[in-house]
């Protein structure tokens, strides 16, 4: 079996790896920290909870480290961009990059909007490592004159297929306009749709391509289950899920916000210790949230899809898909959010008569066919799953991020 020490990982990252617990490495990890390392550009197809972040995080640090310049301390200068779309990843990636890079001398900084841009903007006066940055505000800061990209060397365009999709597309292409053509460039996305194909092809210079996990894979070690319920019953069926099933910590997502907030509330009321996280929260009220699910203050967190790619915890027991999403791979990639780290984990999905399309689709995605529990009170007796019936087009909802 692998090892990080396998890999060629320089004593001082070893070290820090080893007290995080961490001995081998994942499929993205082993076959990208080489290609990384060697200098080469690298296009990964990897979906959530595969490691990703340490695979490109890890091989950064070590190349700085090996670099002959360090950061310049003049104004606004970064080595490494890591551009990725939301608030929740963007810190996350920061924790990591802090633990892999502890006792180097390198230094990293996170800018995202929804919070005060000075406390950001002197950092980056002192010159930065490793910039981990969210389009809107690091285009906000280069504008005003903060940020100076003739020293960069390494670009990190993360979660590429969700930056497309929340209409980042713009602001990346702007981005990348100004940064040097000379650069190590790293490319990541869950999915490869033919948009992220071609803005790959724009960006990267003879990339090795790595892809594990692909789309339709589910984790082997996820449980799921599938509960057939009136849609006026679902609220009812979560109580009485999270009262006899899912006790531990659960992750319930929603398909809008206000839909989020709806159910935080009502579960509360039900004696349930629930927040809710999506785009209409402040920065302070999601961070809160998350902090105290991560600290098991809270049991219960009711997310939407976009917030929810910020979520990074290694012992969730429960996800539960309050309603079922109208995109197949979502499935795929929200149930990712449980079953990491070797562990084993539960997946729960409360289908109503009008969503039994989506279950179909997921079902052809997966090929395989979540089987369904009667065990509870609520179960309704829908028309069967395996019905030959032509899927209706898939509706478009409101963004919940």
């Amino acid at each position: 079996m692998t090892t990080f020490n396998n890999l060629h990982i320089i004593p001082q990252i070893l070290k820090n790896l080893e007290k995080k617990g961490y001995k081998n490495p994942t499929p993205i990890q082993e076959k990208s920290i080489p290609i990384i390392l060697a200098g080469n550009d690298l296009i990964g197809c990897a979906q959530t909870g595969t490691g990703k972040t340490a695979a490109f995080s890890i091989p950064i640090i070590q190349n700085l480290l090996k670099s002959t310049k360090r950061a310049d301390t003049r104004r606004g200068k970064v080595q490494t961009l890591i551009l990725t779309p939301t608030r929740e990843l963007a810190i996350q990636i920061g924790e990591n990059v802090e633990y892999y890079a502890q006792g180097t001398g390198l230094s990293y900084t996170v800018i995202f909007g929804g919070v005060g841009a000075h406390p950001q903007m002197a950092k980056l006066r002192k010159g930065i490592d490793i910039l981990i940055a969210t389009p809107g505000r690091l285009l906000d800061l280069k504008n005003q004159g903060c940020l100076d990209f003739t020293t960069l060397k390494i670009f990190v365009l993360d979660e590429a297929d969700r930056m497309l999709d929340m209409g980042f597309l713009p602001d990346v292409k702007r981005i990348i306009s100004s940064i040097p053509k000379k650069r190590q460039t790293l490319f990541f996305s869950a999915t490869m749709p033919d948009s992220i194909r071609n803005l790959a092809g724009t960006i990267l210079t003879n990339p090795k391509k790595v892809e594990v996990a692909p789309v339709s894979s589910t984790a082997e070690k996820v449980d799921q289950k599938l509960y057939l319920v009136e849609k006026s019953k679902k609220r009812e069926l979560l109580i009485h899920v999270l009262k006899t099933e899912a006790k531990d910590s659960t992750l319930v997502f929603a398909r809008t916000k206000w839909g989020a907030d709806k159910v935080a509330k009502m579960l509360t009321q039900s004696g349930i210790p629930s927040e809710a996280i999506h785009g209409n929260k402040s920065q302070n009220a999601r961070q809160t949230a998350l902090k105290n699910f991560k600290d098991k203050k809270t049991r219960v967190l009711i997310a939407t899809d976009i917030a929810a790619r910020g979520i990074d915890i290694d012992h969730l027991s429960h996800v539960i898909n309050f309603e079922i999403p109208n995109e197949p791979e979502t499935y795929v990639h929200r149930i990712g959010r449980t079953g990491r780290a070797g562990k084993s984990g539960v997946a729960l999905s409360f289908c109503d008569h009008e969503e039994q399309a989506y279950i179909r689709d997921i079902h052809k995605l997966i090929d395989k066919t979540i089987p369904v529990t009667k065990e509870h009170p609520y179960h309704a007796d829908h028309a069967p799953l395996t019905s030959k019936k032509k899927s209706p087009a898939r509706r478009t909802f409101p963004r919940g991020g």
